[in-house]
C-alpha cells in the first residue's frame, strides 16, 4: 500500500493506481479556491483482490489519524463496505442500501461514510444527455457492469422524471446481479424497469448493445479500460444509430471508448468520456470531508481549474 504520513493535515485517495490521476496535480489548484486548509493528498494504493483486513487497517488509520481528513474511494468502494463498514459510526442511506462507501469523512470523533456516487452520476448524465431525451426519443440505457458506478446510475435512473423506456444492467456472474436486485427492492425502484442479464462472454454483450433502441445511452461501468485492461464489448459489436456512449474513464487504455470512436461517424454516436464524472465526483468528496457547499459557479470554477492541468 502506497501512503505516508506528512506532519500537516492531509486528505486521503483510496485506489489502486493513484499516482497517475489527474488529480494530484488538481487537488492543490482546488484547495487554492476553495481555501482548504491542505493542499496535500495521499494515495492509499491497493490492489483489487487485497484482503479483507488491510481494508480495516486503512480505515482504523483514518479514523485514528488526527491529521487525516478524510479520503475519496474509487475502485474499492464496495470492498471497503464489506470489510469495515462496522467501523462507522454513520453511514448515509445510499451506503447502506448500495453497500458501498465513496467518501470518508469524520464530523468530531464519529466517523462518517457516505455513498456520493448516486449523486455525482446523475449530475454528471445531465451535463450531456438533454433533460427530454429520453420521453422524446424512448430510448433505453445499458449499463454494463453491476459494480458500485453501475449500481449508482441504475439508481440515478430510477429517481429520473424523465426516467428511460428500459434499463438493462449486464454482468458477468449472476450473484453481482442478484445483490443489485436487492439493492432496488430495498429501494423501491418501480417493478419491471430494470433488466438484469448475465453476460459471460462479450460476445454475449455485444448482442444486448446492438439490440438497443437508437438514441440509447451505453455506458461501461465496469472499470475495463482503467483498472484493468479490456472492454466489457468486442470489437465486432455495433453500436445503436445516435448512442450516446460513455466511458465512465477518463484515463488508462479506455478500449471501450475506442471501439465506440471508430463507429462515430458511421453511427452518428455522442462518444462521452468519464471527465465530468470525475470532476463531479471529486468535487462531491472534497466538500464532504471539508464541509463546504457546492455551487453551480463554484463547481465551473474547480472543472475550469482542472482542464488546465489535463
Amino acid at each position: 500500500m502506497t501512503t505516508t504520513s506528512p506532519a500537516d493535515d492531509y486528505m486521503g485517495f483510496v485506489g489502486v493506481t493513484t499516482g497517475s490521476s489527474s488529480i494530484m496535480k488538481v487537488f492543490p489548484l482546488w484547495a487554492d479556491i476553495l481555501g482548504l486548509p491542505t493542499r496535500t493528498l495521499i494515495g492509499h494504493d491497493l490492489p483489487m483482490d487485497t484482503d479483507p483486513a488491510v481494508y480495516r487497517s486503512m480505515v482504523e488509520r483514518i479514523r485514528d489519524d488526527e491529521h487525516h481528513r478524510g479520503a475519496l474511494v474509487t475502485t474499492h468502494k464496495m470492498n471497503v463496505f464489506a470489510a469495515a463498514s462496522d467501523l462507522f459510526d454513520e453511514l448515509d442511506p445510499f451506503a447502506a442500501s448500495c453497500s458501498e462507501i465513496s467518501s470518508i469523512s469524520k464530523r468530531g470523533d464519529a466517523l462518517i461514510g457516505r455513498a456520493k456516487d448516486p449523486i455525482t452520476v446523475d449530475l454528471a448524465l445531465n451535463d450531456f444527455l438533454p433533460a427530454d431525451h429520453f420521453a422524446r426519443t424512448g430510448a433505453e440505457v445499458i449499463i454494463l457492469g453491476a459494480g458500485g458506478s453501475g449500481t449508482a446510475l441504475s439508481w440515478a435512473l430510477a429517481e429520473r422524471a424523465d426516467a428511460p423506456a428500459r434499463v438493462t444492467v449486464t454482468a458477468r456472474t449472476q450473484d453481482k446481479l442478484d445483490h443489485l436486485r436487492e439493492v432496488h427492492r430495498q429501494h423501491g425502484t418501480a417493478e419491471g424497469l430494470i433488466r438484469y442479464v448475465v453476460t459471460p462472454d462479450a460476445a454475449d454483450a455485444d448482442a444486448i448493445v446492438a439490440a438497443a433502441p437508437a438514441g440509447s445511452v451505453i455506458a461501461n461501468a465496469t472499470g475495463l479500460g482503467k483498472d484493468r485492461p479490456g472492454s466489457p464489448l468486442g470489437d465486432a459489436v455495433v453500436f445503436p444509430e445516435d448512442a450516446w456512449v460513455w466511458e465512465f474513464n477518463y484515463r488508462g487504455s479506455l478500449e471501450f471508448m475506442h471501439q465506440a470512436l471508430a463507429q462515430q461517424q458511421e453511427r452518428s454516436l455522442h462518444v462521452v468520456d468519464g471527465w465530468r464524472y470525475f470532476i463531479h465526483g471529486w468535487s462531491q468528496v472534497v466538500a464532504d470531508v471539508f464541509e463546504i457547499t457546492l455551487t453551480p459557479d463554484i463547481v465551473e470554477r474547480l472543472a475550469a481549474a482542472a482542464e488546465s492541468v489535463r
